[in-house]
């Protein structure tokens, strides 16, 4: 198969050119031949009318001896082949066979329409198998009274006239064969120097369907093909153009799309995901490939949220709901669905986003448990100071024993009350990080001990076994008074929720480049739903608890704080009725600013 345009435009051009010289060869040739037919047959015609007045009917009674040779001179005169027939075709004398060995002739054609009477005169052209060459054959009827009696056949060989005609056809096919190659050549100069520009403007057009934008057509023909390739290249210089700003609008999009903590969810009329980011698949436990393609009821597994997403399709209006997703994990989602339109205001389907409120409620949820909690903390100290002080306004200060007792109480609530703020203060300025670290090498064994032996009193009250750390050298950089106010209030908790007889476990130990530090009891657990908010400010696992034991309910806070300000971590295993850990992670040098 011709691929090349010039090829197929020149192929055609030499089929064209081929038929047209064949065509007017055939014609030339057949009007030569029958031209020539034409010229013989009237010459023949007229040889045989005068064969005809030579010969008068008494010819046809003298001896076939004497015909014969009278039709010997008459053929020497004219060139060519005589014969006479009798009215049933018999050959009665013939000027080259002899007449008894020839058969009858009544059948010959141009014998046969002239015996018959259907003409005055007959002609036929046969090919002679004998002599291997065209015979033509002209008769004229011997007459009397109106009927034939006989007939004369002139016969003549074309053998020469085939073989002029073989030679014009050679002559014909021979410039025939020069036209065709002239005209060939000519033909594939033309069609190159039009398909040339053409096939390099195919190039580009496929370079640009290949996203290649940087095609051009590097010639310039003149005319109607140089006005398309002007054409074609401020096109893909258009193209090019709109491509890159395409593409940037597709990154800038992709990258929010993808960075976004919200979840997108593009759906057509039909239902079909045309898109979704990484959010949104997170939040469905998918992954965004899987997601294209499928029918959105396939991948929420929320009948709420999908009953929404229904409505809006439906209405084209649009939804704002929050809504419990339950599924890979529970999470309150504040779903938002709007209709997607088109151009005409044509509805083509539903862009959903899915906004995480989770960390927002229970923030919420935080901040009214703190205010609620600080309520509480200040009302009951000063609750009793305002108590006390009416008393004693009211008489009781006159009763030196009673005001002292009164006064005492007062004194203890005030300092719970100055505690509780201090450490409400201190707790904000470590969050907001207006404390800078003051970094040393410290042994972190000789800080546990020194916090251990101020404690060891406590203890020693409720008959508690304190396990520690063999003394030894454990360097680690920080800021000596936190660590020791870490681990002084873990111990603190240990000691105040451990009941008499229990025992406290505190190890130490070096791992990589971190050091740990477990401090394990025997007291009375938390609930594991508890555990993951007992380091928000005033939380109890029991509310009253921590007001028996003194306690403001802000040192695990406080705690957590002072950790991470070393760059560490805290985590906490218990069980309920059996104890708790919790284990410190400190890096043993802190990072450079």
């Amino acid at each position: 198969m011709i691929h090349k345009l010039w090829a197929r435009i020149t192929l055609s051009f030499l089929v064209l050119i081929s038929i047209l010289l064949v065509l007017s060869g055939f014609f030339l040739s057949r009007m030569m031949k029958d031209t020539y037919y034409d010229l013989k047959e009237s010459h023949l015609l007229q040889t045989a009318k005068l064969v005809l007045n030579v010969i008068e009917r008494e010819d046809l009674l003298i001896s076939p001896t004497d015909l014969q040779e009278e039709m010997n001179l008459l053929a020497e005169s004219i060139q060519s082949r005589l014969t006479i027939l009798d009215q049933k075709g018999n050959v009665l004398a013939d000027s080259e066979d002899s007449p008894t060995e020839m058969e009858n002739h009544a059948n010959r054609p141009e014998v046969k329409k002239v015996l018959q009477g259907q003409a005055s005169s007959g002609i036929s052209i046969r090919y002679s198998k004998t002599l291997g060459f065209h015979m033509m054959y002209v008769t004229v009827p011997i007459m009397e009274k109106d009927q034939p009696q006989g007939v004369i056949r002139v016969a003549y060989s074309l053998q020469k006239i085939d073989l002029a005609l073989r030679k014009l056809w050679l002559s014909i096919s021979i410039s025939l064969l020069s036209v065709f190659l002239l005209t060939g050549l000519i033909g594939m100069r033309l069609a190159k120097s039009i398909s040339k520009p053409i096939e390099e403007m195919i190039g580009v057009s496929e370079r640009l369907k290949e996203k290649d934008f940087s095609a051009r057509v590097n010639l310039q023909p003149k005319g109607e093909l140089g006005q398309l390739a002007t054409a074609i290249n401020m096109l893909a210089s258009s193209l090019k153009t709109q491509m890159e700003t395409i593409q940037e609008n597709e990154q800038q999009l992709s990258g929010v799309l993808t960075n976004m903590t919200s979840g997108v969810l593009l759906v057509d009329m039909q239902g079909r995901i045309l898109l979704a980011n990484k959010a949104m698949a997170q939040f469905m436990g998918e992954e965004p490939q899987a997601f294209i393609g499928k029918m959105y009821m396939d991948v929420s597994q929320n009948l709420e949220f999908n009953s929404l997403m229904k409505e809006c399709l439906k209405t084209g209006k649009e939804i704002r709901e929050e809504i419990t997703f339950y599924y890979p994990k529970e999470r309150i989602m504040d779903v938002h669905l709007a209709p997607y339109v088109r151009e005409k205001h044509e509805l083509k389907g539903m862009i959903a986003v899915l906004h995480d409120v989770t960390e927002v409620h229970r923030l919420e949820n935080m901040r009214r448990d703190f205010v609620a909690n600080v309520s509480h903390e200040l009302k009951t100290p000063v609750t009793s100071v305002k108590g006390f002080a009416e008393t004693l306004l009211d008489g009781a200060m006159y009763d030196e024993e009673l005001c002292r007792e009164f006064l005492s109480i007062i004194y203890r609530e005030s300092e719970r009350l100055h505690r509780l703020i201090s450490e409400l203060l201190y707790l904000s300025r470590i969050e907001q990080h207006h404390i800078p670290l003051k970094l040393e090498q410290m042994n972190i064994t000789e800080a546990v001990w020194h916090v251990a032996n101020t404690i060891q009193k406590e203890a020693d009250k409720k008959k508690l076994t304190l396990m520690l750390p063999e003394q030894g050298e454990i360097w680690i950089e920080g800021e000596k008074d936190r660590i020791q106010q870490i681990v002084l209030n873990l111990l603190s908790n240990a000691i105040a929720y451990t009941p008499e007889g229990g025992k406290i476990v505190v190890t130490l130990w070096e791992e990589a480049n971190q050091i740990k530090l477990s401090i394990a009891d025997t007291g009375i657990g938390i609930p594991s739903s508890e555990l993951p908010r007992i380091f928000e400010r005033f939380y109890r696992v029991e509310k009253a608890r921590s007001r028996r034991s003194g306690g403001t309910g802000l040192g695990l806070a406080i705690v957590k704080h002072l950790i991470e300000s070393h760059h560490g971590k805290i985590e906490v295993k218990s069980e309920e009725a059996k104890g708790t850990t919790f284990t410190v992670t400190l890096p043993k040098y802190q990072e450079k600013n």
